[in-house]
């Protein structure tokens, strides 16, 4: 019997061990994930690591459109992508953001394009001569500073479509430009929307440019985003696709063209007694070809003359890559 193998005293101990609360094996703990159903998440991991490569792919087709625009160096990259209610998006918009409504047909619905401040006023500073600083002030924009703008949000929105290629052939189309985030009404507030986060850099200046999608305009293209879909469209021409494009966009990048007609040397006191009316004799004589020079490198010689009443430069003959290098 137990009571033969196991003294009193042993039995008294395993007893009270019983009675000990102390003693008692603790039940396996439950994770519990709070759910809240006025933040309804409508879109899948799935359906975010394809949105995160196409827009990964539309920075890196920003960086090189952009970059050639602006004449300046750009880099883009994607910083997160993120789904929320509209109120929650509205609420974090940065103050003084230029704001821009956009559709992107078939899809039905309007899309919202944010850029910081900083961002818009150095790309704007750019496009109209300038090094690309951010003002001191902000100020409204005038008639002709909105023009400008909203020809440059117009190229990130082409890019914005050549990015979403593989998935649905868009054509996006700026509707209107805001800067007040309350006049933002193009979903409910409770409407689940995807933000894209962009940090990008313009020469010196960096700062967000953040795009929302709404659930409702993206819903019915939902099963594109997926990974066997997404994985097959990249197997389809990929390649020559980009190329194209890219081709495409190169051949409408403007470069400046200089034809040198000679040059001199003289002196500081030379300099100093010029009047009107004095001669200054070139290197070159009258039956010399002229240098041609494209971005300040030397790519053709030219002959001068004139075409429909302007002065104008007949091409003799294409400088070779290796000649090149000793001529400029």
């Amino acid at each position: 019997m137990l009571s033969d193998m196991l003294s009193p005293a042993t039995v008294d101990a395993l007893l009270a061990a019983i009675d000990e609360p102390g003693q008692k094996k603790p039940m396996k703990e439950r994770k519990v994930q709070t759910y809240d159903f006025k933040r309804a998440l409508r879109f899948s991991q799935d359906h975010i690591r394809i949105l995160t490569r196409i827009h990964e792919n539309y920075a890196r087709l920003m960086t090189t459109y952009s970059s050639a625009q602006l004449r300046t160096i750009i880099q883009a990259s994607v910083h997160s992508v993120d789904q929320m209610p509209f109120e929650e998006f509205v609420k974090s918009i940065t103050e003084n953001s230029i704001l821009s409504l956009f559709v992107a047909s078939p899809l039905q619905g309007q899309m919202v394009l944010e850029v910081a401040p900083e961002l818009a006023y150095a790309m704007l500073d750019r496009m109209l001569g300038g090094q690309g600083v951010q003002p001191d002030k902000l100020s409204h924009l005038t008639e002709i500073e909105t023009m400008v703008i909203e020809r440059i949000f117009s190229k990130i929105l082409e890019s914005f479509q050549d990015a979403w290629t593989s998935v649905l052939k868009l054509k996006t189309e700026l509707k209107e430009l805001e800067v007040n985030p309350h006049f933002l009404q193009i979903v409910s507030p409770n409407e689940t929307v995807v933000t894209v986060t962009l940090r990008v850099t313009v020469g010196e200046v960096s700062g967000n440019i953040r795009l929302c999608l709404p659930h409702v305009v993206l819903e019915p293209i939902m099963p594109r985003l997926s990974a066997h879909h997404w994985l097959s469209n990249q197997k389809k021409d990929r390649e020559p696709h980009e190329s194209k494009e890219l081709e495409k966009r190169l051949k409408k990048t403007n470069l400046g063209i200089v034809a040198e007609l000679g040059h001199s040397e003289i002196t500081i006191e030379e300099f100093l007694n010029l009047e009107d009316g004095d001669v200054i004799r070139l290197n070159q004589t009258v039956s010399d070809p002229l240098i041609v020079k494209v971005d300040n490198r030397v790519k053709f010689h030219g002959q001068p003359g004139t075409s429909k009443g302007r002065m104008a430069v007949q091409i003799t003959e294409v400088k070779e890559e290796e000649e090149i290098g000793h001529d400029g």
